[in-house]
This record gives structure tokens, sequence and C-alpha cells, in this order.
């Protein structure tokens, strides 16, 4: 069996941890297509915060306290670039970290694509998946609000590293998204798979900008395999992050329905065949989508196994 997963960074880093357990135990292939929107160049160095997050998180070097960065990590180097005045002040750099974006900085400068840059550091890291950026080209979110005051498109690292999401938000834009390709091995992954999961991760910063990449989306929707998401929306709330903010935004029920009609059902232009829920919102209702109820909280890899064996039996596969 094939499985691919659309996958932004934390959420769905742990969500992958259940992806792989359940695949082994069914000698099955994974595939993780992982969001880029939220890469961005700093201090010279270009970091992939979702990629590295899958990658540190699927080979067990992920903080597991701050669920992002290193476990261990120190901050010498944050430190010393506070000392100069080094702008930005508000992003920090881990030590550790340092070195796998120095890799990466130093591989695309030399002209390699970031797919082929991301096989090269998952040969260290061994995470026990395929792993692929939506794409080898420029796409970033870009957040517009309201600063200090002015109207205007910031990063999407400074709307939410540096003001955490807490000024007035208009609207999301994936920067690039019109002329970006999926990477080498996405199409093929897509074409090839048994099933399509979309994991719990934000609907709005993590996995749209991997479906703003057009080929990529109509490869998902108009494919042959199911497509079954899973709920990032528990009771009302999200499970961490700024989801409820982003929906929000966007004028978006922030519930567990309100997700899924947001994707839609595959037979009337959306992705949906199948919607996974928390017993907690059983009786959500997505027209044209199957919708199922089980436990979602991963508490611990066992329920996110079982989380993901329920979403496979929902696609029928």
């Amino acid at each position: 069996m094939r499985i691919v997963v659309l996958t932004g960074g934390i959420g769905g880093a742990r969500f992958l941890k259940g992806v792989r357990a359940h695949a082994r135990s069914i000698n099955a292939d994974v595939t993780a297509v992982v969001n880029v929107g939220d890469d961005v160049r700093m201090h010279g160095l270009q970091i992939c915060p979702d990629l590295d997050s899958v990658m540190y998180t699927l080979s067990g070097a992920a903080d597991p306290e701050r669920g992002w960065g290193r476990v261990g990590e120190t901050w010498v180097i944050k430190e010393e670039l506070a000392q100069y005045g080094a702008e930005p002040t508000w992003f920090g750099l881990g030590d550790k970290d340092v070195a796998t974006h120095l890799v990466r900085t130093t591989m695309l400068s030399a002209g390699y694509p970031l797919s082929q840059v991301t096989a090269a550091l998952c040969e260290r890291w061994q995470p026990g998946v395929t792993m692929l950026p939506a794409t080898d080209d420029r796409l970033e979110t870009h957040v517009v609000a309201d600063v200090e005051g002015e109207r205007k498109a910031i990063h999407f690292q400074e709307w939410w590293v540096r003001y955490r999401g807490k000024v007035p938000t208009h609207r999301f834009v994936f920067v690039g998204a019109d002329a970006a390709k999926p990477a080498p091995g996405v199409l093929d992954a897509v074409a090839e798979a048994d099933v399509v999961l979309i994991a719990p991760s934000n609907p709005v910063v993590s996995i749209a900008p991997v479906l703003a990449v057009q080929e990529l989306k109509q490869a998902v929707a108009d494919g042959p395999a199911p497509v079954v998401g899973v709920s990032p929306i528990i009771g009302g709330s999200p499970v961490r992050g700024m989801a409820d903010t982003c929906l929000t935004t966007l004028g978006v029920e922030v519930s567990a329905a309100g997700v899924g009609r947001l994707y839609g059902p595959r037979a009337e232009g959306g992705l949906l065949d199948g919607w996974l829920v928390d017993t907690t919102d059983e009786g959500a209702d997505v027209p044209g989508v199957n919708v199922r109820a089980v436990p979602l909280w991963m508490s611990d890899e066992t329920a996110t196994t079982a989380m993901v064996a329920a979403a496979l039996n929902l696609a029928g596969v």
C-alpha cells in the first residue's frame, strides 16, 4: 500500500508518527508532502520550519516540551546576535538547528533544489518516510494585518512569532503560488497512492499553502485515491496553535464541521471523500462527505496509530 499525507509542522509531524507506525504494521510506504509556506530567510540562512519539524520529530530529535526545534538545544548564537543588535531580534535560532540551516543554505546556493536538499538532510535523520516539499519554487505565506497603525503584508513568521497573531488580521496570501510547480516526485506519489490523508494541521496556514500549488491540488482532487482528512478542531477549539484565529479571519466556523466544509466534498469540486472527527464532535454535518467520529487526541503513538487505522478504514483501504 502507498499512503500520501499532506501535512504541516508540529501537529502533522505527530500525526505522521502514527502513520509510520501503522504503515510498518501493514508493510506500506509513506510519502509526506510538506508545507513550505512558513519558509523564510533569516540572518542569511534558509529556514524551513515545517520540513524540519517533521524531520526532527520522526527521528526522535525534536524537543517534546516546546514541540519544535531540537531536544537539548542551546542558544549561544542567538545571544551573540542579540549583543550585536542583529535584526530580527524576535526570531531565535538554536545552535544545533543552525547547522541544519547552514547545510541547507549552502546546498541551495550551490544550485540544488529544495527537494534534493531535503533528501540529503534526511540521509542523516532517517525519518522512515519519504519527505517531499510541496514545491521547490518560492511559496511564502504572507499575512495582511494592521501593524503599528499601518495595514501591510508581513511574512507569516513575523505575524506569528513576533506578534503571536494578536494584531487585526484581514487575509492570508500565498506569494508565488501562481507560478509554483509541484516538487519532483509529488505528482507521481499522488498518482500512485492508494489513499491520501490530510493531516490535522492548521487548514489555513499549513494545508492551504500545499493546496495553493494548483497542479498538486488538482492531482489530489482528480486522482484515483480516496482522500480522508482528520479534523484539527476538537470541541470547537484547535488542538494547538492558532487555527481558530486563522479560520475566523476567513469567516469559517471554528468547528470540525466548519473545517470539513472548507475542504469540501470531492463530488462537488472539493477534496474530501471522508472526514474524521473526534467523538466530541459526533454528528458534525459535512454534506457530501462520509463523516466518522473516533478519539482524535494524539496523546501517544498508540492513540495516533489507532486514528490512522480509522482513517484508512474510512477510506476503504
